[in-house]
């Protein structure tokens, strides 16, 4: 038999539960909300980019993941694919990716690896939308300049690329 303070600890525990569970109850929600992350093979990721006129390249002409010189887009997020196509949307401008989840990037959460990012080829179109219409945050601690577009997507200028940090789809 549960005594009363055993049940009414059980319910409170219940009930902050949901209260205060990511993605549940009436404080879940926006960013904070938890979704499962689906994965793109390299074949469906090229799909999509080339769909979208997006192009891609890689210092050693391959797409091998476990090769630093390779450009792969395998395990890479949907949202970050999506988020690609929705810069080159949105930008009208010409976009090539020179960098996926291939090994050889700084690690992390919210890494290459993990398939949050992608780097894109510096161009005058995109160097003025980018610092045109994001905010400028600050640099990072190895100094890369950072912008954050209103959907909370970070861009770091890396000198000879854009290094872009795919929370989100960005709108899409």
């Amino acid at each position: 038999m549960v005594t009363r303070p055993r049940l009414r600890s059980a319910l409170t525990a219940l009930v902050l539960g949901a209260l205060f569970a990511p993605g549940i109850g009436v404080l879940g929600g926006g960013a904070t909300e938890a979704h499962a992350v689906t994965k793109l093979t390299h074949a469906q990721a090229t799909s999509r980019f080339s769909s979208s006129g997006i192009t891609w390249s890689s210092s050693g002409g391959c797409s091998d993941r476990s090769n630093p010189t390779c450009t792969s887009f395998d395990q890479l997020n949907l949202a970050s694919a999506q988020g690609a196509q929705t810069l080159k949307s949105a930008t009208g401008c010409a976009l090539r990716i020179t960098g996926g989840t291939e090994t050889g990037h700084a690690g992390g959460t919210y890494s290459h690896w993990n398939g949050y990012k992608l780097d894109f080829a510096k161009s005058t179109c995109l160097n003025n939308y980018v610092t045109g219409t994001f905010t400028y945050i600050g640099t990072r601690g190895d100094g890369a300049r950072q912008y954050r577009s209103g959907s909370g997507n970070i861009y770091a200028d890396e000198g000879n690329h854009w290094e872009v940090t795919y929370y989100n789809c960005g709108g899409c």
